[in-house]
């Protein structure tokens, strides 16, 4: 028997309650993201702005001027499952069948701790590709990630008119510098603006630093965490520059308040919650992890982007 939801439209959560929920999951772009947690398949993220005219003159105001505007861009999330089973017998006839226990019935795996930290860190290093390379057009995802969302396609989003160029270890920091003068004036002073980029163009920024005799940078402000890198830009203090193993691959470099990139998700423990059992039905040591994994951004006008493939 199954459930027949044919003439049933898709739904969209209109009433969702808080906006963000905040978490954090160490070594990966959702770190420095908002997470939304409760979305079972799309919601809004709602969006509050006033715009205050002001009159210049003496006596009283009559007129009045100004907006205050609500708007609204949705946040899907896509189901990312993980399911496989592992035949302990192969075991027995390797080197590693000695560390098993004795007797014929093996129920228990002797690096099960292992197998389940490498499946959560593989499944949250999949996770962060999935956010910035997403795509719905070539790629069959069922939503666009960052790198999509965070490009001239996008209405708002800045590309700079002139000067771009590829980065390389001799050019980088003026390329960070571009984005960083055409940056909107309203958020220049946020204190979580940060420049993503791969981790391979991490290092070349690094190198362009040491290129270019700057004995003020201290190379242990430099973090390496799991699927990161992460520094404080040397000359701007609020502004964090970050290799993410999300980049990986592209020489795409965007700048913008983090804070207002949305990451949605059914919750966020699911990336740790899997299960893990034996299966007498095959003699299968079996995992089974499920999550739901989304993202947007909240204002496409605060963020600058090389457009760069």
């Amino acid at each position: 028997m199954a459930f027949d939801v044919s003439t049933l439209a898709d739904f969209n959560n209109e009433t969702a309650g808080e906006l963000f929920v905040r978490s954090i999951m160490e070594g990966s772009t959702i770190e420095y993201a908002t997470v939304k947690e409760g979305i079972k398949y799309k919601e809004p993220i709602n969006l509050f702005e006033v715009d205050l005219q002001i009159a210049d003159g003496r006596g009283c105001v009559t007129t009045s001027a100004g907006t205050a505007s609500f708007e609204q861009r949705d946040i899907e999330v896509c189901q990312r499952s993980s399911m496989d089973g592992l035949c302990l017998r192969d075991l027995d006839t390797k080197y590693i069948g000695v560390m098993q226990p004795e007797g014929s019935y093996n129920e228990s795996f002797t690096l099960v701790q292992e197998y389940s930290e490498q499946i959560t860190a593989g499944f949250q290093k999949s996770n962060d590709q999935f956010i910035w390379a997403a795509s719905a057009a070539s790629s069959g995802n069922c939503v666009d990630g960052l790198r999509e969302i965070i490009s001239g396609s996008t209405t708002g989003v800045v590309v700079p008119a002139s000067g771009l160029a590829t980065p390389t270890s001799a050019n980088i920091g003026d390329q960070v510098d571009l984005l960083l003068e055409n940056l909107d004036a309203d958020v220049q002073d946020r204190d979580d603006l940060t420049v993503f980029m791969s981790i391979t163009n991490f290092r070349k920024h690094i190198t362009w630093l040491r290129n270019e005799n700057n004995y003020y940078f201290d190379m242990n402000s430099v973090e390496n965490r799991k699927n990161l890198m992460a520094m404080k830009h040397p000359f701007t203090p609020n502004v964090t520059v970050v290799g993410t193993i999300g980049l990986q691959g592209s020489n795409r470099i965007v700048l913008g308040p983090a804070k207002q990139i949305v990451v949605g998700t059914d919750l966020l423990s699911d990336v740790d919650n899997f299960q893990l059992w034996y299966s007498i039905d095959d003699d299968k040591l079996k995992h089974r992890l499920v999550s739901k994994l989304g993202v947007n951004v909240a204002y496409p006008i605060f963020w600058v982007s090389n457009d760069i493939a």
